[in-house]
């Protein structure tokens, strides 16, 4: 009976997906007769769940592998305007709220005692709190890109027209329970706008309405999507996950080379954090579901740990783009050549057989 093999692909951001995309057009050339299109199951969360729709419709992860090696390429023309848009609805709304506050604390103030000031204005905080924004950017900008982007390229609207089973994981933020559009119940969901509520992580992102409900990015949440896939009925899941903590003996900041993430500022110790908690969750997913499963085959495929520098260069610059794309591609045929070598009985069960010297890789080779 041949394996029912699922694809997950956990979040990353920009520089997560090129390295997932580069991941993956190497597993094409390294595995015969296999492509990405093949998997019989897609799994995704945050920028991975955009990925695993545009490979569940069946367009060819080489093309976009080589779509964002040359910068003429405008067959994925995302733009940095596209995902940093000001939320003005979202600020609109604080500064109208703030304002608020300080009146109501001014009132407050100027009927009291002075020595009752000072309490009276503390009192007031919690008004200011709320007042803040529930995320700086919306991904509005990025839903439409990705609407115009599926509409060019044939890919359709909705969960149920999709030709390979597509899973999209967010949760809803009202409740806490985790979601998986394209689930019963949830495949009417418009594909775009599944991958966007699966973007919005806090507090970069505002949280993504859809019916009556808001929706965040799963994050390290009580959902992964290698459970999903087991779930509906994986033997075999390759994971290719660029969420792993960054160590680098010198990091690159817009001040020169510095000794420490500190340095490159809040964003990325923040970043950080999130690495250590995603990879955590993708390691005692992964040991429960073997224990649980003794049969299933899952191969993971991360960055190398020398490898993590890489991603702290800006997704805009494309000679980053490119040594990242590169370094996933190169990575992973040498580690899947080793695990070919050793006889690796994951790859055997998953069907995964190394492709004859004589076969031609259909990427471009690394310059």
């Amino acid at each position: 009976m041949s394996p029912k093999i699922a694809l997950c692909l956990p979040g990353g951001g920009a520089m997560g997906a090129l390295y997932q995309v580069g991941a993956l057009a190497a597993i094409e050339d390294a595995v015969e007769g296999f492509d990405a299109n093949s998997f019989d199951l897609y799994v995704g969360n945050s920028v991975g769940a955009s990925l695993s729709a545009t490979l569940a419709a069946g367009l060819p992860v080489q093309r976009l592998y080589r779509a964002f090696l040359d910068p003429a390429d405008v067959y994925f023309g995302i733009e940095r305007k596209h995902l940093l848009r000001i939320d003005l609805g979202e600020w609109r709304r604080t500064l109208m709220s703030a304002l608020s506050a300080l009146g109501h604390a001014a009132g407050s103030a100027l009927s009291r005692e002075a020595k009752a000031v000072p309490a009276t204005l503390w009192q007031e905080l919690d008004r200011l709190y709320d007042s803040l924004p529930a995320g700086w950017f919306t991904l509005e900008g990025y839903e439409r890109f990705l609407e115009e982007f599926f509409e060019r390229r044939g890919v359709p609207k909705t969960f149920a027209a999709m030709p390979k089973p597509l899973r999209v994981l967010s949760h809803d933020l009202d409740t806490g329970a985790p979601v998986c559009f394209g689930d019963e119940g949830y495949e009417g969901v418009p594909l775009a706008r599944a991958c966007i509520a699966s973007m919005a992580v806090p507090p970069f992102f505002s949280p993504v309405k859809i019916g009556d409900r808001h929706y965040i990015n799963p994050g390290a949440g009580s959902l992964s999507p290698m459970e999903v896939a087991v779930r509906d009925g994986a033997t075999a899941i390759v994971v290719v996950n660029s969420m792993t903590p960054i160590s680098a003996a010198s990091v690159p900041t817009g001040h020169g080379h510095r000794d420490s993430l500190r340095d490159k500022g809040n964003m990325w110790v923040l970043n950080q954090a999130l690495r250590i908690g995603s990879q955590r969750m993708v390691d005692d997913t992964c040991q429960r579901l073997k224990a649980e499963h003794p049969a299933l085959s899952l191969l993971r495929i991360e960055p190398e740990p020398e490898d993590g520098v890489l991603f702290l260069y800006n997704a805009s610059s494309f000679d980053a783009r490119r040594r990242l794309l590169e370094r996933a591609y190169t990575s992973t045929r040498k580690e899947l050549g080793r695990r070919f070598a050793a006889a690796d009985p994951t790859l055997l069960r998953a069907g995964f057989r190394p492709k004859t010297p004589t076969s031609r890789p259909s990427s471009p080779p690394p310059s």
